[in-house]
C-alpha cells in the first residue's frame, strides 16, 4: 500500500486549443455523434413529474452510473460541475413512480409482449408478489409471506442447492458485505455478482503479477502521463465523463492511444459537453489507433517486447528500465527466453497487426518516462482473459510504469457499485477483505463469530447449468436469489438460460423494477422483492470507484416507493427467519453499524466507519499501489510470466466476432440507434474488402451462423480489422457459446467465431443439410 496521499482535483486550461478541434462547425452539425442537449431536454421532461428529487439526487447523491465517483456535480480528479448522459438516463430508475395495479397484475402473457425498454418505464415495483404455476397474474402479498416462504424453502435444502446473486445496479458495498455475510452464516459458498463477470481476469492477473486486485493509480494520472493506453475498452461511450479527463491530458501532451479491433469513433473525436471549446468544435482524443484482431492482444504485446529486447542487444537501456527489473521484478531472463521462441510470422497472423505496426507501438513506449495502461472488457472477456492482463502487468514492469506518478494499470470499472462487491465478499472466489484461503477464513470467523463453510462456491454459469441437473442430484440448484440483473441478456446462450431459470424450483427477484426473465415461470414459485434505490436507504450508502475512493451517498429527501426495503435489511430480516436462535450472531442493524463491521472485516476499508455525511470520502491504499515498485507479493516484488499465445483455428469463411455497446447502460438499452456510428442494433460491423468477398453491398440482408446461434442483421461498412465482425450486445449472445469459462477466472467467453453468408443464399440453398455441414467444418474452438 502507497503512502502518497491523492492531493486532490486540478483545474482545466483557461484559454482553448485549435489544434485539437474535430470541425470549426459548432456542434458537430452534419456529424454523427450524440446530442447531448437534445438528451439532457428528454431526460428533463421523463422527470417533469419529479424534478425536485431528480435535482437532489443531482446534487447530493453520488452516481449510480459507472465508477468515476462523480459526488453530486464533483469528482476528485478536476475541478469544475460534471454530468453525463449515462448518468442522466439512470435518474429516471430513482424518480419515477410505483406500477399502477391495472399495469402490474394484467395478464402474464401481455407483459411478455414488451421489451426490457417498456417494461422499464412501467415503473418501479411498489410491493412484494408471488406468481406461482397456473397463475396467469401477479398477486400482491405481504413481506412476512414472501419472506417466510423463501425462508421455508431455504430450511429445506441443502446449501448447495441454492445460490445468490447481485447486479451492479447502483448497489452499495453495504448490500454487497451483508449478502455475503447472509450467504455464509445460511452455510452456501454460491454467491457471485456482475462484476465478476466483468472483471474477474483482472483481479485474478493483478494478484498473480503484482499482488493487487485493483487499479494501481488514479483518473488524476491520466493528466500529465506520456502515453496514455486504452486496451479493449471504449470509455468515450462506457464512461462518458472521462472525456473530460482525456480532455485534460491532451491539453498536457498526453499520447492517447486505443487498440481496438473497430476503429472507435467515439475515441477518434468526442464534443465533451462541459467545456465550451469542445462543445461547440469537439476534441480529437486518440492519437493513433492498433486494430488487433479479436483476441489477438497477447500476440501483439509479445510483439511489442520482442522489439523490445532486440533493442536491448543493439543499445542496451533503450527499451528496458534495468534497475526497475533488478529491483522489483522476478523472472526476466525466462520472459526473454520464451518471447524469443516466436516468429515474427507468427505474431503477426495472430495479432492482425506488421512487424513494423508493433515496433512503433514499442518505441512509443520505450520512449516515455510514464505510461498508464487502462482496459475493460476487450480484454477480459476472453477465455484467455487473465493472460491478457498478465501482458499488460509484464508492459508496465518492464518499462518500470507503476508505482509512481503518472503511472499505472487500471482495470476501468463500468459501474459505480462493482468495485467494492469482490472486495465486501460476494464472490464465490473472495471474503472481505481477502481471498477465500485459510487466514482470511480464520479471520472473518472472529468477526463474525460464525463458522464459514469450506467448500468452493460455484460462478453464475455453473449455478445455471446446476439448475437443470436431474431433480435427484445433490448439487440442483432449487432456489435462485437475485438481486437485480437479467441474465437473459447478460449470459450467453439465452435459450439455455431461460430453460435454467424455469427448472428452478422458487426464484426470488429483488429488484427496483421488471425486466424480461421476471416474468419467466419456475416450477413453485416466483417471488418479487420491492428494493430502495441507494438514495433511498436510511443512514445512507456507500459505494468504491475505479481509484479505490470510498464515497458517502446520504439518504435524500423525496417520494418513496409504498413498501420497497433497503436490500441490506432484506437479506439480514430472510437470515433470521431461516435460523432464528442464531439471529444474535448477524448484528448489523443500521447503515452505520454495517460500515463498523466492514472496517473490521476489511482492513483496507479501515476509514469507512466515519464517512457519515455528503462530501465524505477517502481513498484506501494511498495514491499508489505498488509505490516506489514495492509489490504486496510474499516478496515484495512483481512477477514476469510467460504468456503463450491462444491458438486459433481457422476455416475458409470464418469470422471472429465479437459484442459490442451502443447508447445503454449495461443491458438497459436507451436508443435503437447507436449516436456514435449510427448502426442499430441488427446491424454487423463488417470491413468493406469482407463484404466484397462475399459479393455483400452495404445494408444487404445477412445470416451469422454457427453451432451455438443464428443472427440476422444487416451489412454496415466500419472500419473493424479485416476478418472480424462486430455485433451489439446483448443482441449477439445468441452466437456466444455457454459453458466456456475463463481458465483462472471463470468469466465467460464472450467472443467467438461464425459463418457469414447473404440471407439469401443461406435461406435460397435447397439442400437442407447445407447449414448443417457448414458449421460441422466451423471450427469455434479456441485451445
Amino acid at each position: 500500500m502507497g503512502k502518497t496521499r491523492h492531493t486532490g482535483p486540478v483545474s482545466l486550461p483557461k484559454t482553448p486549443d485549435p489544434n485539437l478541434w474535430v470541425s470549426y462547425v459548432p456542434f458537430g452539425i452534419g456529424k454523427v455523434k450524440p446530442r447531448h442537449i437534445r438528451d439532457t431536454m428528454k431526460v428533463i421532461w421523463d422527470n417533469r413529474d419529479n424534478l425536485p428529487y431528480a435535482y437532489r439526487i443531482l446534487t447530493q447523491g453520488v452516481c449510480d452510473g459507472c465508477a468515476l465517483g462523480v459526488a453530486g456535480l464533483k469528482d476528485q480528479t478536476l475541478t469544475g460541475p460534471h454530468l453525463c448522459t449515462t448518468r442522466l438516463n439512470v435518474l429516471r430508475l430513482n424518480t419515477m413512480p410505483a406500477m399502477r395495479p391495472e399495469i402490474l397484475h394484467q395478464d402474464i402473457d401481455e407483459l411478455r409482449k414488451l421489451s426490457s425498454e417498456e417494461l422499464r418505464k412501467l415503473g418501479r415495483i411498489p410491493y412484494p408478489l408471488l406468481r406461482e404455476p397456473g397463475d396467469q397474474k401477479f398477486r400482491r402479498i405481504s413481506w412476512d409471506e414472501a419472506l417466510d416462504r423463501i425462508a421455508e424453502k431455504i430450511k429445506k435444502l441443502d446449501p448447495r442447492q441454492f445460490a445468490f446473486y447481485l447486479t451492479s445496479r447502483g448497489s452499495s458495498n453495504e448490500t454487497y458485505y451483508v449478502a455475503a455475510k447472509v450467504a455464509r452464516f445460511l452455510g452456501t459458498n454460491h454467491i457471485d455478482n456482475a462484476s465478476r463477470i466483468c472483471h474477474s481476469p483482472s483481479k485474478t492477473a493483478l494478484k498473480r503479477s503484482l499482488g493487487i486486485g485493483a487499479s494501481s493509480c488514479n483518473y488524476k494520472d491520466w493528466i500529465g502521463t506520456d502515453v496514455l493506453v486504452f486496451w479493449g475498452s471504449v470509455a468515450a461511450n462506457n464512461q462518458p465523463v472521462s472525456t473530460k479527463y482525456m480532455y485534460a491530458a491532451k491539453r498536457k501532451g498526453t499520447k492517447i492511444i486505443v487498440i481496438n479491433p473497430y476503429h472507435e469513433p467515439s475515441m477518434d473525436a468526442y464534443w465533451v459537453p462541459s467545456i465550451p471549446d469542445s462543445a461547440l468544435f469537439g476534441t480529437r482524443i486518440a492519437d493513433d489507433f492498433y486494430q488487433v484482431n479479436i483476441g489477438g492482444d497477447i500476440a501483439f504485446m509479445n510483439g511489442v517486447m520482442k522489439h523490445w529486447f532486440e533493442m536491448e542487444e543493439r543499445n542496451p537501456g533503450s527499451a528496458i528500465n534495468h534497475s526497475f527489473v533488478q529491483a522489483h521484478t522476478n523472472g526476466y531472463q525466462a520472459l526473454k527466453k520464451h518471447i524469443s521462441k516466436y516468429g515474427w510470422e507468427e505474431l503477426e497472423r495472430s495479432s492482425g497487426l506488421t512487424r513494423e505496426q508493433m515496433r512503433k507501438f514499442a518505441q512509443l513506449l520505450a520512449g516515455a518516462k510514464s505510461a498508464v495502461f487502462v482496459w475493460s472488457m476487450g480484454l477480459t472477456q476472453h477465455r484467455f482473459g487473465t493472460d491478457n492482463i498478465s501482458q499488460v502487468a509484464n508492459l508496465a514492469l518492464l518499462r518500470g510504469f507503476l508505482g509512481r506518478e503518472h503511472c499505472g494499470v487500471m482495470p476501468i470499472r463500468g459501474h459505480s457499485g462493482v468495485q467494492g462487491s469482490g472486495e465486501m465478499g460476494a464472490d464465490p472466489f473472495s471474503l472481505p477483505g481477502g481471498g477465500f484461503d485459510e487466514p482470511t477464513l480464520q479471520r472473518l470467523e472472529k468477526v463474525w463469530n460464525f463458522e464459514i463453510p469450506r467448500w468452493q462456491g460455484d460462478i453464475v454459469g455453473v449455478t445455471l447449468e446446476n439448475a437443470l441437473l436431474p431433480d435427484d442430484h445433490e448439487q440442483k440448484i432449487r432456489l435462485y436469489y437475485l438481486s437485480g440483473g437479467n441474465f437473459l441478456e447478460t449470459m450467453p446462450d439465452p435459450d439455455f438460460v431461460r430453460r435454467s431459470l424455469t427448472q428452478l424450483d422458487v426464484r426470488v427477484h429483488q429488484d427496483i423494477i421488471f425486466n424480461s426473465s421476471t416474468l419467466l415461470d419456475a416450477r413453485e414459485a416466483v417471488i418479487v422483492l420491492p428494493a430502495m434505490t441507494r438514495y433511498e436507504q436510511p443512514g445512507g450508502c456507500t459505494s468504491t470507484s475505479t481509484e479505490r475512493m470510498v464515497y458517502f451517498s446520504p439518504e435524500i429527501e423525496g417520494p418513496r416507493i409504498e413498501e420497497a426495503r433497503p436490500e441490506w435489511q432484506i437479506y439480514l430480516d430472510l437470515a433470521a427467519r431461516v435460523k432464528p436462535g442464531a439471529k444474535e450472531c448477524l448484528g448489523l442493524e443500521n447503515a452505520q453499524q454495517i460500515r463498523e463491521e466492514i472496517a473490521q472485516a476489511a482492513p483496507d476499508y479501515d476509514g469507512i466507519q466515519h464517512l457519515r455525511k455528503q462530501g465524505d470520502v477517502f481513498q484506501w491504499g494511498g495514491a499508489w499501489l505498488c509505490e516506489g515498485g514495492f509489490c504486496p507479493t510474499p516478496d515484495g516484488r512483481g512477477n514476469l510470466l510467460p504468456i503463450d499465445l491462444p491458438e486459433h483455428r481457422e476455416t475458409e469463411g470464418q469470422f471472429r466476432i465479437t459484442t459490442r455497446r451502443g447508447k445503454q447502460f449495461n443491458s438497459m438499452i436507451y436508443s435503437d440507434t447507436d449516436p456514435f456510428n449510427n448502426a442499430d442494433r441488427y446491424d454487423v460491423l463488417i470491413h468493406e474488402e469482407d463484404a466484397a468477398k462475399l459479393f455483400i453491398e452495404e445494408g444487404d440482408a445477412i445470416v451469422l451462423y454457427n453451432r451455438h446461434g443464428r443472427f440476422h442483421g444487416r451489412a454496415r461498412f466500419a472500419p473493424i480489422h479485416p476478418g472480424n465482425l462486430g455485433v451489439h450486445w446483448p443482441e449477439g449472445n445468441i452466437l456466444i457459446p455457454k459453458g466456456i469459462y475463463e481458465e483462472h477466472a471463470g468469466i465467460p467467453e464472450y467472443n467467438t467465431t461464425c459463418i457469414l453468408e447473404k440471407a439469401e443464399t443461406f435461406y435460397g440453398r435447397k439442400d437442407a443439410d447445407y447449414a448443417e455441414k457448414r458449421v460441422a467444418d466451423l471450427e469455434t474452438e479456441i485451445s
